[in-house]
């Protein structure tokens, strides 16, 4: 059994005809929003690259306001119940080609509609405690990162008084004493060594004039 017609589908609906885009491009960008809340469809258009998305961004917004502003519904209680792009007219065109042939070009256009209905009970129960959950999250990302902000303003002033301590200081001043000592050490002990060496010499000359 095949399901109900397009035009027989029910919902609020809004329709661009004639785009002159195809309908395979236009069908890849609209099988992502199918099903969803008209907020996450939002969300999705907004973060595709593609060209599609831009245009069927616009007729869902123009489908949520025939939704609010003809029957009455609320805005966050839409989701897209059914969204598809039929062949339009397509243009055809030639284009010049070798030994006197001609290349055909086909400029294709799609009809893109795009139908938003209101979700019942059970999933706005569920969108709703979802959306709750989402917004305490956000707000305690925001309170953690304001209290982390103000942290390093708090401890500002200790990190100024920390070269007055006075440990360091006079552990590199006792080095500086002992390398001092130890230089003047070595330089008392310098001048023995000559005068070591010097006392066999005298001691051989006393003997060579006492032979002699």
């Amino acid at each position: 059994m095949t399901g109900p017609k397009t035009n027989e589908r029910p919902g609020t609906r809004a329709v661009l005809r004639g785009y002159r885009m195809s309908a395979s491009k236009a069908r890849v960008v609209l099988d992502l929003i199918r099903g969803l809340d008209v907020q996450a469809a939002h969300e999705v258009l907004g973060s595709t690259t593609r060209e599609a998305a831009r245009v069927i961004d616009k007729v869902l917004s123009s489908a949520i306001a025939n939704a609010i502003n003809n029957d009455g519904l609320s805005a966050d209680e839409l989701y897209v119940s059914a969204a598809y792009a039929d062949e339009g007219a397509t243009l055809k065109r030639f284009s010049p080609r070798a030994r006197g042939r001609a290349g055909k070009i086909a400029k294709r256009s799609c009809h893109i509609t795009v139908i938003v209905s209101r979700l019942s009970e059970e999933r706005l129960a569920l969108v709703r405690a979802a959306r709750s959950a989402q917004a305490a999250a956000s707000r305690s990302r925001r309170v953690a990162s304001s209290r982390r902000a103000s942290a390093p303003a708090a401890t500002a002033p200790l990190a100024d008084e920390a070269p007055a301590v006075a440990a360091p200081t006079e552990e590199f001043t006792t080095d500086e004493t002992l390398d001092e000592d130890a230089a003047a050490a070595e330089t008392a002990e310098a001048p023995e060594g000559p005068e070591d060496s010097q006392a066999p010499e005298a001691d051989a000359d006393e003997s060579a004039e006492t032979e002699e």
